[in-house]
């Protein structure tokens, strides 16, 4: 890939994931400086407790079950996967990360005390955030370069968890899409830099999968912004007030099954 010209300091925040290893590995074929502030995985008695803060803890049991129940197709999926990578150029290795020689720094939460000074002592130009938790306005406010978020979803209709798989389970594929904001103190709620609509299809994908396909799409538009945003060009639109607004949340059990059966979408 062709290297992108740096103008500025460059800060990813990013979890350990495959899908942000993604992210990582395409953003340093372009911004080989980049200093990569890698989250550890939250516990899942963590997240356990706060889902149960959201919903109650049998809703959340629900949602941990159904989370088993998709990860049992580990094999199809792992296929699928495998197929998206190759025929996108993608690396969800983070082994491959290391192997560049990256300056990746780990981190408990980016919402640590460690995180902040960390990302203060780099005085970063640009921040990229990718499926870290939510950021803390502590953080938001402790630099002034502009945090870049990548979300898989169109806002501000399909906002939180999973979007992409609400809105093929709403007969709303049209709708289905990614967005590139700015992060302020909401959930996926601030300025829009760029959006694109991504043309899934539940024959193929599944709630498995549907990220590794709007990724796809999503990724371009967030180095875009990043160039744009170190370059001094970054513009952006305010999200319409009067445009619906959901914060969607993991499926329970009970509607991942409904929605299996009614629309074929798992």
């Amino acid at each position: 890939m062709q290297t992108t010209t740096e103008t500025g300091r460059l800060v990813l925040l990013l979890a350990q994931t495959p899908l942000a290893a993604v992210v990582a590995n395409t953003f340093l074929s372009k911004f080989p400086n980049a200093v990569i502030l890698r989250e550890a995985p939250e516990p899942k008695s963590d997240v356990l407790k706060r889902r149960r803060r959201l919903i109650g803890l049998p809703g959340a049991l629900s949602q941990a079950a159904a989370g088993v129940l998709v990860r049992a197709g580990g094999r199809g999926h792992q296929r699928r996967i495998d197929e998206i990578c190759r025929v996108h150029d993608f690396d969800p290795s983070w082994e491959s990360v290391e192997a560049r020689g990256a300056d990746v720094r780990d981190v408990s939460t980016v919402n640590s005390p460690a995180c902040q000074t960390e990302l203060e002592a780099l005085r970063p130009d640009c921040v990229i955030v990718y499926g870290t938790r939510l950021l803390k306005p502590s953080l938001l406010t402790s630099v002034t370069a502009p945090f870049i978020n990548y979300h898989a979803g169109l806002t501000p209709m399909y906002r939180g968890q999973h979007p992409g798989y609400w809105a093929m389970t709403r007969a709303d594929a049209e709708n289905a899409g990614v967005t590139v904001h700015l992060v302020d103190r909401g959930i996926d709620t601030g300025a829009v830099i760029a959006q694109a609509r991504v043309p899934l299809n539940a024959r193929r994908d599944s709630l498995a999968t549907f990220q590794w396909v709007q990724m796809a799409y999503g990724l371009p538009l967030l180095v875009a912004a990043a160039d744009a945003a170190l370059s001094g060009r970054l513009s952006t639109r305010q999200q319409p007030s009067s445009a619906p607004s959901v914060n969607y949340l993991p499926p329970t059990l009970g509607a991942y099954v409904r929605n299996g059966w009614r629309t074929g979408v798992w």
